[in-house]
């Protein structure tokens, strides 16, 4: 290998503290759009995904993510967890805008479906969650990925569990 082929990325985030204990005292709609409105730091694998939090609504959030050659697998394409990344986040995201203050989630368990191949030419994600079912214990989501022309390049569907965290 020579050292032209060499490339390098740096990431940069803030204390991931900082966010999380705000998130304990905020309705979860409320953090996530203090998040977008740059009054929360977001965490840090929103800026390791090269994703941005763009909208939310009461069972809904939406991502945009532009991947790069940092995020292929070793056949030359973007790596399927980095689809499944996005999708936990979107779902995830999504039921969080259901819940009160002082209740978390957690992922119990997602089936991603890889419909179509994505590269660095594949242009920006847009990655839809959406919650199909609220509850005070489960909840479930579901997310869709499309590419930069609107065709969907994978879906997911999420089982999220819902719980009490514990204030400072």
């Amino acid at each position: 290998m020579t050292d032209d082929a060499t490339r390098s990325r740096t990431i940069t985030w803030q204390d991931p503290m900082i966010g999380a204990s705000r998130a304990k005292e905020m309705a979860g709609l409320d953090y996530l759009q203090a998040m977008i409105d740059g009054d929360v730091p977001p965490p840090p694998i929103i800026t390791l995904m090269n994703m941005t939090l763009e909208s939310v609504g009461t069972g809904t959030a939406t991502f945009s993510c532009l991947p790069n050659e940092s995020h292929y697998n070793p056949i030359g394409s973007v790596h399927g967890g980095f689809l499944c990344t996005v999708l936990d986040s979107a779902a995830g995201c999504a039921v969080h805008t259901t819940l009160p203050a002082g209740v978390g989630y957690t992922s119990l368990e997602i089936k991603v479906s890889y419909l179509r191949a994505v590269s660095t030419t594949t242009g920006t994600l847009t990655v839809v969650g959406r919650v199909t079912k609220p509850g005070s214990r489960v909840a479930f989501a579901e997310a869709v990925v499309t590419d930069g022309e609107g065709r969907i390049v994978a879906t997911a569907t999420s089982t999220l569990l819902v719980f009490p965290v514990q204030r400072n």
